[in-house]
């Protein structure tokens, strides 16, 4: 086998993806991974911790890009709606990869370390959030309530576009805002096709 493998993170976890959607997570194993590859547990280690990363290896960007779409929005921005702006364009990101979101999704649901690897990774996003809405003068309450909003608003939306035939994931975040403005009295019931 040759020292230089084109797109080797891609082909290990496409063989990750299709092993543990086949055998489930905990029977697979990284040799197996490797192999079904082509490539070798050194270069498995090279681009993933463990086999969870394979799951999870996108959240830091995902973060960077929910922190940097708050920092980015006009002073005058409501807290809840930087975040709903920064989830939106967090949705458009993810809607390139719908069914590998549905794959990964229904591993992490089999799996109890895995849904515990992904409430800590959200709890995450939340702290992220909250810094970048205190750092827009945002007070510490507000702040934390924003983000953690933001984080169960995403919740629900990313579930009903797995669930659901909808193509247009940021539209459903902007729907479930606009919902939960409803729910809080600050916004008009519209008919929304649920």
């Amino acid at each position: 086998m040759g020292r230089w493998e084109p797109n080797a993170r891609g082909r290990l976890e496409q063989a990750a993806m299709e092993l543990y959607g086949e055998r489930g997570y905990e029977q697979t194993t990284v040799a197996e991974i490797a192999n079904r590859a082509g490539l070798t547990e050194r270069t498995f280690f090279r681009h993933f911790a463990d086999k969870r990363e394979v799951l999870f290896w996108g959240g830091g960007a995902l973060q960077e890009l929910l922190v940097s779409s708050v920092a980015d929005a006009p002073e005058s921005t409501a807290p809840i709606d930087a975040v709903a702006a920064a989830f939106e364009g967090a949705g458009a990101r993810l809607q390139e990869r719908r069914e590998h979101s549905r794959q990964r999704q229904a591993i992490i649901t089999a799996n109890a370390e895995l849904r515990e690897r992904e409430l800590i990774k959200l709890a995450s996003f939340a702290s992220a959030l909250a810094d970048a809405l205190r750092r827009r003068g945002v007070a510490d309450t507000a702040a934390s309530l924003a983000a953690e909003v933001g984080i169960a608003v995403f919740r629900v939306a990313f579930e009903r576009w797995i669930d659901t035939g909808q193509p247009d994931f940021p539209q459903l975040i902007r729907e479930s805002f606009d919902e939960l403005k409803v729910v809080t009295g600050h916004g008009r019931r519209r008919d929304l096709d649920r």
